[in-house]
């Protein structure tokens, strides 16, 4: 490791978390400068990571959920910084931590400080980033209306309620997809691009998906006639049963054409548009992630 230095960008919410002033302590006391700088209002992620490249700190750290981790790698790429990045996982789904098997004790998450960081891939829908997963359709409608209140209450449950809830709404998408020697059109419920492997508090859209190997999974979940019964296994997690009737693939890209505008969520970032090119940027960022991350691909782990 080099300097022992961290700019820590901590979601607003978070600032008077017990938890991570003892960590933040604790880092100190091994001998880390730690300097703390919460958000307050939208654009703040981006600001405090060009405030902390500009004082010279070379690791920063995403203090939040998916959607801070999303905003802060934008923000470092749109810097063209080489600094690496660790996460804090502070969110009420914490989906990309969940898959890089990242603790969620902010003690042990900030202790990967002193882990080397690892090259990962970023995803890109059009130029807008995401590092952990794209997804279209009805689970992403669920993300973006399940409410602050009810996460805080019920935490990732609450995306479970509330797409049990909008049953009634559900209606598919058409769309058509091209890529490097793939093709399908027709209408479908769901759609996950996964540069992590799961997203919505939990749902294992792209199990297999790797951050390390220049490509994006692709899983498309098809109209069926029992739309109660598919959807019931997306939301519950029934990720054999999914699966078994979902169009896979893994690609350096893909072109997305829908009839309608199509309602995309990246990281939490709404995007809607009836076209989208979807494209990994390999090796783009430098993170700190466990040794055995199941997101790390076999001849980075053996590297290390």
């Amino acid at each position: 490791m080099g300097e022992r230095k961290a700019w820590l960008i901590l979601h607003g919410k978070q600032a008077l978390n017990e938890d991570v002033r003892v960590a933040v302590s604790a880092m100190r006391e091994r001998g880390w400068e730690m300097a703390v700088r919460p958000t307050w209002e939208g654009g703040d992620a981006e600001r405090l990571v060009q405030e902390g490249l500009a004082a010279g700190y070379r690791t920063l750290v995403a203090g939040g959920g998916d959607g801070t981790l999303r905003e802060v790698t934008e923000a470092l790429l749109q810097a063209g910084s080489a600094a690496s990045l660790a996460l804090l996982p502070l969110g009420t789904a914490n989906d990309f931590a969940h898959a890089a098997a990242i603790s969620l004790v902010p003690s042990d998450a900030l202790a990967l400080l002193e882990h080397e960081p690892v090259a990962v891939d970023v995803g890109r829908a059009d130029e807008r980033v995401f590092l952990n997963m794209a997804t279209g359709g009805f689970g992403s409608s669920v993300t973006a209306s399940t409410s602050e209140e009810l996460k805080k209450v019920l935490g990732g449950a609450a995306y479970l309620l509330t797409g049990l809830g909008r049953f009634s709404e559900v209606r598919a998408a058409t769309g058509r997809f091209v890529g490097p020697d793939f093709e399908w059109q027709g209408e479908f419920l769901a759609l996950g691009i996964g540069n992590g492997r799961q997203a919505g508090g939990g749902h294992q859209l792209c199990p297999e998906a790797s951050i390390d190997d220049g490509l994006l999974d692709v899983c498309i979940v098809p109209a069926a006639q029992d739309v109660v019964g598919a959807l019931g296994t997306l939301i519950s997690g029934g990720i054999l049963g999914l699966q078994s009737v979902a169009i896979s693939a893994r690609l350096p890209w893909l072109q997305v054409e829908a009839h309608e505008a199509l309602d995309l969520n990246l990281d939490g970032e709404p995007l809607s548009s009836r076209r989208v090119r979807f494209s990994v940027e390999p090796a783009a960022l430098r993170m700190h992630l466990p040794a055995h991350s199941p997101l790390i691909g076999r001849w980075q782990v053996a590297r290390g």
